[in-house]
């Protein structure tokens, strides 16, 4: 992130914390579709992730003041969704995960019916294995390669060691290639 870009991070959400709201809402069009996938990922549900990245928002409302400015927005934000989504977890019932897939999402002009099947087969296969890995597991896989996120970052959202994120993510490689393979075996986890 450039130095001008986290200054006008560090002003949107000084701004927030002085009870503007308008900077709230620039914020929310910034981040609410990087949270909502987050959460969707983490939680399976829909409805869920939607009402879980609403009380995201809210709480980044009521706590703007307390950002210290010593990690990225993003991360800060994600560091929030991480800690709804536990306590939504521990308040519910488990519930069977299942993806959403949306045909609008798989729909591309250049490409045939045979090109969006192939495309819609190996997403729903990939969807597949990463459901199949442990929750540690997936959410280290989805903040480093739907986030984009550095170790470091992800540590820091999901409040472990870096090393314990290197290590999560090396097992859930080694499962992903494992299932992505046709070894034959079902499930991604070790």
């Amino acid at each position: 992130m450039s130095a001008h870009a986290a200054s006008d991070e560090a002003m949107l959400i000084a701004g927030i914390a002085r009870g503007r709201e308008q900077d709230l809402a620039e914020f929310y069009r910034r981040y609410q579709g990087r949270v909502y996938a987050f959460l969707l990922r983490r939680m399976g549900d829909a409805a869920d992730a939607a009402e879980t990245a609403n009380e995201v928002m809210l709480e980044v409302w009521r706590s703007a003041a307390r950002f210290e400015g010593r990690s990225r927005p993003l991360t800060w934000v994600l560091g929030i969704a991480q800690h709804k989504a536990l306590d939504r977890a521990r308040r519910a019932a488990s519930r069977p995960q299942r993806a959403e897939t949306d045909p609008d999402t798989l729909a591309d002009d250049s490409l045939g019916a045979v090109d969006l099947i192939a495309r819609a087969q190996d997403a729903e296969r990939l969807r597949h294995c990463i459901e199949g890995l442990p929750e540690a597991q997936r959410a280290v896989v989805h903040l480093a390669f739907y986030e984009d996120l550095g170790y470091g970052e992800i540590a820091a959202i999901l409040e472990c060691p870096e090393g314990t994120v290197k290590t999560r993510m090396f097992h859930a490689r080694r499962g992903l290639k494992r299932c992505l393979g046709g070894t034959g075996e079902d499930e991604a986890s070790a």
